[in-house]
């Protein structure tokens, strides 16, 4: 998954993260030199009550499907909701924007957590800890983990955010780092587990949604039919 938007300023220097990151690991540096320059673009600075709305719109669903149910429920109310205009919003019309049941719920929860603070400002979460933003933010009912590290890489601009349960970032390690087969697509069992991604990504620190930026870009490396990295033979 790679959201890259308008210019926004990254809150690291690149240079100096992609400089780690070849001398730290090897077999990434070559994934590196074949992609060419990091750029990655931060989305537009929103809300986090903002971005998490998004994001449960988009849960589960194709994107052009969701992309359709977030301009319905956006034209609703001329704009983003607040979150006590949400609140106040009754059922029927966020349904009839396409909105379930569970996901209305969800957007409730969210609401009620940004007026009681549970969601921060956007002033507020720039000065918090990911761990902090991450404890915060999973307390909304439907927000788990991984959503809050995308909102941290390509929100945030946080500099090492390693999403090891991402499929991207799962199947961009086994075709820069694994001996795969050429002969059939990647199935479930050539991805590594999360622990085997979590471990290398050690070496990645403090960088580590650099290397996972990168990771991302290498199966738009296999669409194309490029080499990636190890292969089997």
């Amino acid at each position: 998954m790679i959201h890259d938007g308008r210019k926004r300023k990254l809150p690291f220097d690149p240079d100096e993260a992609i400089a780690h990151l070849r001398a730290r690991d090897p077999k990434l540096a070559a994934l590196i030199e074949r992609l060419g320059p990091f750029t990655l673009r931060l989305d537009n600075s929103t809300s986090p009550f903002e971005s998490l709305l998004e994001s449960i719109l988009y849960q589960q669903l194709h994107g052009k499907a969701a992309a359709t149910i977030h301009r319905r429920v956006r034209e609703y109310f001329h704009g983003d909701p607040t979150p006590q205009l949400l609140l106040d919003t009754p059922d029927d019309p966020l349904r009839a924007a396409g909105v379930s049941g569970n996901k209305i719920k969800a957007l409730r929860d969210l609401a009620a957590r940004t007026l009681d603070g549970t969601v921060p400002s956007h002033a507020v979460i720039r000065k918090m800890s990911d761990a902090d933003i991450v404890e915060r933010l999973t307390e909304v009912r439907g927000i788990g983990s991984w959503t809050v590290e995308m909102l941290l890489i390509f929100r945030l601009g946080r500099p090492n955010v390693l999403p090891v349960t991402d499929y991207g970032v799962r199947k961009g390690y086994a075709l820069t780092f694994q001996r795969v087969p050429k002969s059939r697509p990647l199935e479930a069992a050539d991805l590594p587990k999360p622990d085997v991604v979590f471990r290398r990504g050690q070496r990645w620190a403090p960088y580590r949604s650099v290397a996972s930026w990168y990771l991302w870009r290498a199966c738009d490396l296999q669409k194309k039919g490029e080499p990636t990295g190890r292969s089997a033979r």
